[in-house]
């Protein structure tokens, strides 16, 4: 399987669907980066003597697949940083467990404290020292194998939020050990993927939508066809709308 697909590129920026496995950015483990990989794509697709210049404006956990924006400029940086800051952009995860929510859709809320060294997340139901308050949006989209697909739209960005948030209603990600799945996937992945993008370009002044294929694996591509998007392009608000 290919590091990433490019979904969208212009001067400025650049998203890419990268796969379950890769880091975004490097780690102690030295380990290639999708920062990396991306950077010598451009490198060669445009003769670029020297460095390259690019940054990643958020992150995707490593076991995680989908959607990543790169800055190609300072000036594509500093202006979509903004547009995170602001929470001006809609982001849709698709997340598959095993245990159906209690209710069919829903608001989580939760205040979510890292334990840096042993890079864990702890949700808790109120405010306490130290943390920062998370809040995302989910609905059930449909029922496969035994597994239910959830589409995801987290307000907030905080690190592995959706991961321990729907741990927290008792619903752990398929294959997210960290967070209280019972098995691990064969190749080392979870059931999380970045799905789509819809925010309006920052420099063009355009709407930009983007969506990433589930990786080609047969356990994803059986959700494709719950899609709504297929069905119903149009609607494109927030799942509270």
């Amino acid at each position: 399987m290919k590091d990433f697909h490019v979904v969208y590129e212009d001067n400025h920026i650049i998203i890419v669907s990268k796969r379950a496995g890769i880091l975004v950015q490097g780690d102690s483990t030295g380990d290639r980066t999708l920062t990396d990989a991306v950077k010598e794509y451009i490198k060669k697709k445009y003769d670029k003597p020297g460095d390259v210049f690019l940054h990643p404006v958020h992150r995707l956990d490593r076991p995680v697949s989908g959607l990543v924006i790169f800055a190609r400029t300072s000036k594509g940086l500093e202006r979509m940083m903004e547009v995170f800051r602001k929470r001006e952009i809609q982001k849709t995860y698709w997340a598959v467990v095993r245990k159906k929510p209690a209710n069919e859709k829903g608001k989580l809320t939760h205040w979510l404290v890292k334990d840096e060294k042993r890079n864990v997340v702890t949700a808790h139901d109120t405010e306490v020292n130290g943390s920062q308050k998370a809040e995302l949006y989910y609905k059930v989209l449909g029922t496969i194998n035994k597994h239910y697909l959830l589409e995801v739209e987290p307000i907030s960005g905080r690190p592995h939020q959706i991961r321990v948030q729907l741990a927290s209603m008792g619903c752990p990600i398929r294959g997210d050990l960290k967070y209280g799945y019972d098995r691990p996937n064969a190749d080392g992945s979870i059931n999380l993927h970045a799905r789509r993008l819809y925010f309006t370009h920052p420099i063009k002044k355009e709407p930009i939508i983007c969506k990433a294929a589930v990786p080609p694996i047969p356990f994803w591509e059986e959700f494709l066809e719950l899609d709504p998007e297929d069905i119903k392009q149009k609607n494109l608000g927030f799942l509270h709308e």
